[in-house]
């Protein structure tokens, strides 16, 4: 059994940050139905006609984020689907949409008309913006949120803003929206009804700001782009072996004196190296001397000197060894996903792992309108002259 079994979500997002949402939600044994317009949500064109990165024209988005899910088309513009809409309602925990501001609303999804029908129902919206203040109706993407987030003048190393390599402003948005649904599900317990989730984009970046921000507000000072290096901490860093590059990341005084020692660094060990505000004084000297010891022998050779001193070191992986990590392969996250034409596909595993109610299984990402009849036969009863006349008149 999975630890969210017996919610059930009605799926209207879109792209990246709501799929991502959803997704999550399912891994966890939410069941997901996917409403989706007759032409399909466009995530399901993402890559598609790529050969590389699709299987039977699913791209490569699309086989991920649609897993654990099933598919029903239903036109919320068409005057007939809001009848079956406010129907799915009544049945459902969740609705979730990452449209922007005013369109849920125009499509009957507010959530004080939700609440009606179920007054149990929680609705989540994901926005670049939020739903209040002066920016509500700008237009956002991923690189919109890290861009009005503060993020991007702290990536790189100062010459020009330099967006997160992962798509932090979607992915934030989803993991938040995730996070703020299940905190309404359990306040549900205690209040006896639904509300409302307003998940700002924006809103994620300044948060995950952290302790930068604090920085800020205290000083006045923007912390420095420091391209792979701290605001505070030295050695902290990447470094080219002989043959590849690694980190370390020396955040205690204790960690130095070890580093010293295990590099055979006696010229650094001097009193004002010893504390945290000395070193970060002497950041180039230190990375330099660093550098130059580094680069004289292997990686491989270099990591195991320094872990078995209980120094903090990595290499640097590229995607084919991370997804090749042992340590990541005996947490079971490169799984096999099953694709509707019966091959199977690799992609990134459930992150959450729980004692008890952990269950790492996963479905198919669905055919557009896979499960439309099936839905909304079990679930409304509709028999199957009404389903073909709704398909008809093109509601499903």
């Amino acid at each position: 059994m999975k630890a969210l079994a017996g919610l059930r979500v009605l799926d209207l997002t879109h792209m990246l940050s709501g799929p991502y949402a959803t997704m999550l939600l399912a891994d966890m044994g939410a069941e997901i139905i996917k409403l989706e317009p007759p032409r399909g949500e466009a995530t399901r064109a993402l890559l598609a006609d790529d050969p590389e990165h699709s299987i039977d024209g699913m791209g490569a988005y699309f086989l991920l984020l649609g897993r654990n899910k099933r598919s029903v088309t239903l036109d919320l513009k068409h005057p007939d689907a809001r009848p079956l809409l406010d129907a799915l309602v009544a049945r459902a925990d969740i609705v979730i949409s990452n449209f922007s501001v005013g369109v849920a609303d125009r499509l009957g999804l507010a959530h004080d008309r939700l609440a009606h029908i179920n007054p149990r129902i929680i609705t989540c919206a994901i926005t670049g913006f939020g739903e209040t203040g002066p920016h509500r109706h700008h237009a956002s993407f991923d690189m919109v949120a890290q861009a009005t987030g503060g993020g991007m003048t702290l990536t790189g190393t100062g010459d020009a803003p330099l967006r997160a390599g992962l798509p932090i402003g979607d992915l934030g948005g989803g993991l938040m929206a995730a996070i703020g649904i299940l905190a309404a599900v359990q306040a549900r317990h205690t209040i006896g009804r639904g509300q409302h989730v307003d998940i700002s984009m924006q809103d994620v970046q300044v948060s995950l700001l952290s302790y930068m921000a604090t920085m800020y507000l205290l000083s006045g000072r923007t912390p420095p782009a420091v391209g792979n290096g701290h605001f505070v901490h030295v050695p902290y860093n990447s470094y080219a072996a002989a043959d590849g590059h690694m980190i370390l990341a020396i955040v205690t005084d204790a960690s130095w004196q070890r580093l010293l020692t295990a590099m055979d660094l006696p010229a650094l060990d001097i009193p004002v190296h010893r504390h945290q505000s000395g070193r970060l004084q002497a950041r180039a000297a230190i990375d330099a001397a660093i550098a130059a010891r580094l680069i004289q022998r292997p990686r491989g050779e270099w990591l195991d000197l320094l872990r078995a001193a209980d120094i903090p070191c990595a290499p640097v992986q590229t995607l084919a060894e991370a997804l090749t990590d042992p340590q990541v392969l005996a947490r079971n996250m490169v799984v096999d996903v099953p694709h509707p034409g019966g091959t199977l596909t690799r992609q990134p595993g459930n992150p959450i792992k729980l004692s008890d109610t952990h269950e790492d299984t996963f479905t198919a990402p669905p055919l557009l309108g896979q499960h439309t009849r099936q839905v909304l036969a079990d679930l409304l009863g509709l028999d199957a002259e009404t389903l073909a006349d709704l398909h008809d008149r093109g509601v499903i």
